[in-house]
């Protein structure tokens, strides 16, 4: 069978949610869904229909991200999900390809998206590209070492987020493009971040915010909530769950965490994802204390390989022929010649034989500048045939600080 696809108009939204609904085990309260379809933008919506019945969903929200060296125009991909009636008919495979062609001829060479399931997206040539830290830091356990940054004109005010809106917006803004993955956030999307709705506080309490300031202005701020506690002693056991935490500087940011870590009545200190080469851990005298686990972030989708790696900075000089494997977006299959240096790059399609053979969720994975190309190869995923061309490679497109968005979308 084949199913049609095309774009959904605002009328046909509850029809969208539902297979959401379906697909993500997920029931939104109504204040989330409303800001889950002021999100979305319809003309980049598709879905795929078994006759009047939507079977198979997917969307896109259109971000400027920043990538290695400068920042890009990326289509973010969201809300992918097929009715659990309409699974293993190809439903998925026809709207991810349709979506991509879609994605090149809007010119954006980058697709980035969030994986409910981690095995799904590398067989449309998805690439793991950058990767979270969560933290649990035992309150007592938390000093910093001696030299950790200060500066006496900074203080600590408490706010409403609400009431601070504009300064929060203002301060992001001032540090988005510092890091690979992250993306400017519009209206709707702050709209998401500071939400405090029931459905949102999830037992957890109000939104919290504490800002770092001097005479000059705001130099950082943080996101929290507390989960008031006390254990069978009457001993405080509240827990402090980070939301966010974003510095112009060191010291702002040492000051945020410092206030973070002091919170009367809490004991424990539970952080959403954070970049995996985040500045607390320098910051912690005992770095044994902050208990973290990994997970996968961002994957990334190279759509047009000459236009994607033509358009970020490189660590160091190199040339190299890579030959591309890319059966779903068949534009890419083929042999490019990647030249650059740290003041420019350029890649062209040649004849010449290859350095090396690589899928092309290879390059996703590489192109935030955390990718695994040597772990690639020492797996055998792809293939060497000039010594060294995937270490040279590998080290050109590395990139520090390493990347990461910060808010699922």
């Amino acid at each position: 069978m084949t199913y049609p696809i095309r774009p959904i108009d605002e009328s046909e939204w509850p029809a969208f949610a539902r297979v959401l609904d379906e697909g993500f085990n997920w029931t939104p309260h109504p204040q989330q869904a409303e800001r889950f379809k002021a999100e979305t933008e319809f003309d980049r919506t598709l879905a795929a229909f078994d006759g009047d019945l939507v079977a198979g969903v997917t969307s896109i929200i259109s971000f400027t991200m920043t990538v290695p060296g400068g920042r890009l125009p990326v289509a973010g991909v969201t809300s992918v999900s097929v009715l659990p009636s309409h699974r293993r008919r190809g439903i998925l495979s026809a709207l991810m390809r349709r979506q991509l062609s879609d994605v090149r001829e809007r010119g954006e060479s980058v697709a980035a998206l969030y994986a409910s399931e981690a095995a799904i997206y590398g067989r449309y040539g998805y690439g793991r590209a950058s990767h979270n830290l969560y933290f649990s830091i035992d309150k007592s356990r938390s000093a910093f070492v001696k030299n950790a940054p200060a500066d006496p004109s900074l203080r600590i005010r408490v706010a409403k987020p609400a009431d601070v809106r504009a300064d929060l917006e203002g301060l992001f803004a001032s540090v988005v493009a510092r890091r690979p993955g992250r993306y400017d956030r519009k209206p709707q999307i702050w709209d998401g971040v500071l939400a405090d709705d029931e459905g949102d506080q999830r037992g957890n309490g109000s939104l919290r915010s504490i800002l770092a300031e001097d005479d000059g202005g705001l130099r950082g701020y943080a996101l929290f909530r507390v989960k008031a506690n006390w254990d069978a002693d009457v001993v405080p056991a509240g827990e402090l769950k980070l939301q966010e935490l974003e510095a112009a500087d060191p010291a702002a940011y040492a000051l945020l965490w410092r206030s973070i870590l002091d919170r009367d009545l809490v004991s424990k200190i539970q952080s959403g994802g954070r970049p995996v080469d985040d500045p607390l851990i320098a910051l912690l005298a005992d770095q044994r204390q902050l208990r973290a686990s990994w997970t996968d972030e961002l994957w990334v989708r190279v759509v047009e390989v000459d236009k994607a790696l033509a358009s970020r900075a490189y660590s160091a000089a190199v040339d190299v022929v890579i030959e591309v494997e890319d059966d779903v977006c068949p534009w890419n299959a083929g042999r490019w010649r990647l030249t650059a240096d740290p003041t420019g790059a350029e890649c062209k399609p040649v004849e010449d034989e290859p350095d090396v053979t690589l899928p092309v969720a290879a390059l996703g994975s590489a192109y935030l500048g955390d990718g695994l190309l040597m772990e690639s190869l020492e797996a055998g995923v792809l293939r060497e045939h000039s010594p060294g061309s995937v270490r040279a490679l590998a080290t050109a497109m590395s990139w520090s600080p390493k990347p990461w968005a910060g808010l699922t979308f």
